[in-house]
């Protein structure tokens, strides 16, 4: 849920001139999000900890110690301790940085899934809360966090985490957000850093109509995610798709232009 929280506060828009239906600060609202249905798969039985449905998928002893891992431009180490019966801690570090921390937390009904994390993956930190609802259990005498878990919502962000910045140029667009990423793209069909993001993330920008782009996102060649944008005829919201090519998932969500 990382990548899709990270996903979320990539978002872009576009224009032709600098005059332009984006231009503006806007914050993305929670509480209009649309979030996949496809259910996130956990197992942690005889001291070993799996991630079915990561990218890439993590394979670790929960010792607590950091394990190396690879296929991540995010983190190469994982430390998982458990914590208590009910209770797990997860560490990804790059380099020896701390880049994410979570504490998940499954309720005394064994219903639900709570995951206060830490993402240091800019300038500061973003924090939260998503909570997640069981689909189903794990397999016998393993920990209650086992099994898979469909997300509900997310809870408590930090609003550093929300706020996006745009200023259309021409036949292109400027973002920046709060955590140190920003671009400067135009609308020629070539790719564009990403910059302060230690994935390494290139995006395309891809001007439909004069309210609504697309981005496409790529990391060694390879895409890991579209988002399509559009203005509200008011000029007060953006209505953002996001498209995870990683995972299959989709997620909608709105952004309010702030006043």
């Amino acid at each position: 849920m990382k990548k899709m929280l990270l996903a979320l506060v990539l978002l872009a828009s576009a224009t032709l001139f600098a005059q332009s239906p984006f231009d503006g600060t806007w914050i993305i609202k929670l509480d209009t999000a649309k979030l996949p249905t496809k259910p996130d798969k956990y197992s942690l039985t005889n001291n070993m900890y799996e991630c079915l449905t990561c990218v890439p998928k993590i394979e670790v002893k929960a010792d607590g110690n950091d394990q190396k891992v690879t296929g991540s431009p995010y983190f190469d180490t994982v430390a998982v301790k458990v914590v208590d019966a009910s209770s797990v801690e997860i560490i990804n570090k790059k380099d020896g940085k701390v880049m994410f921390s979570d504490k998940q937390t499954v309720s005394a009904d064994g219903k639900t899934l709570n995951d206060k994390f830490t993402d240091n993956t800019g300038t500061q930190p973003v924090t939260g809360e998503v909570i997640s609802t069981r689909v189903s259990e794990g397999s016998k005498g393993s920990h209650v966090l086992s099994g898979s878990w469909r997300t509900s919502k997310f809870d408590n962000m930090s609003s550093n985490g929300l706020t996006l910045t745009y200023q259309g140029t021409e036949n292109g667009l400027k973002m920046s957000d709060q955590n140190g990423r920003s671009y400067d793209a135009k609308f020629d069909g070539k790719e564009y850093p990403m910059q302060g993001d230690p994935g390494h993330t290139m995006i395309t920008l891809k001007r439909i109509g004069n309210d609504t782009i697309e981005e496409t996102d790529k990391r060694d060649g390879k895409v890991v995610g579209v988002y399509r944008m559009t203005v509200s005829s008011d000029g007060k919201s953006i209505n953002a798709e996001f498209k995870d090519k990683e995972h299959g998932t989709t997620t909608t969500v709105t952004m309010e232009k702030k006043s």
